[in-house]
């Protein structure tokens, strides 16, 4: 190989010496990453570690797209608060970011909502997918009752279910599970419904 060939080889090669200027796993702060480059990625902070969330599905954002347009014209037209959209990053406590799919604040917490991330907002919504299951289920489940957020959703696409889990003492307790055919209900938002063919059907 000719020199000019090993110099055009070198250059491609990743530039792994940029990893120097950032934290290792297990050391990141809220400083570090909320100094974080703009990306397209959605990220998340929780006990130091930076967690890479995967690029959601065209059915993942088609189920979001409907539950948040439904969701915010509801808020809205009452003028009740505001919902947030991911990426948005959402500050439970010091040290832990989450990025729910769907969050609603209501007026009454507005003093939460920040230029660069939300604090701990009344509701939030999840919609499953297969990679993330186990978070959103256990991990976050039992972190969004912690942070004390009052209403927790979760949508599952593949089995066409809406879910709807309301605070009562330190846990959640199931407010109500809906599927095809049926309407979800919200117990924070009064009188607000969901038919769920429209979201997951």
């Amino acid at each position: 190989m000719t020199q000019i060939a090993e110099n055009a080889s070198q250059d491609k090669r990743p530039t792994i010496e940029i990893l120097n200027l950032f934290p290792l796993q297990g050391e990141w702060t809220e400083e570090d990453y909320f100094n974080l480059p703009d990306t397209n990625h959605y990220i998340e902070l929780s006990e130091g570690r930076l967690i890479f969330l995967d690029m959601q599905s065209t059915t993942h954002q088609r189920v979001v797209g409907k539950l948040y347009r439904l969701m915010a014209d509801f808020v809205d037209n009452n003028a009740l608060g505001e919902v947030g959209l991911a990426p948005l990053p959402v500050h439970l406590w010091k040290g832990k970011v989450r990025e729910p799919d769907i969050v609603f604040m209501s007026d009454a917490h507005k003093d939460r909502i920040r230029e660069k991330y939300w604090g701990v907002p009344d509701l939030v919504v999840e919609v499953l997918s297969k990679s993330n299951v186990n978070a959103d289920r256990v991990e976050k489940f039992a972190e969004y009752v912690q942070a004390g957020i009052s209403e927790y959703w979760i949508v599952d696409p593949e089995a066409k279910t809406i879910e709807v889990y309301t605070l009562k003492k330190s846990t959640y307790d199931l407010f109500g599970k809906w599927e095809i055919g049926e309407i979800a209900h919200s117990n924070l938002l009064s009188s607000f419904e969901a038919a769920v063919d429209t979201i997951v059907g």
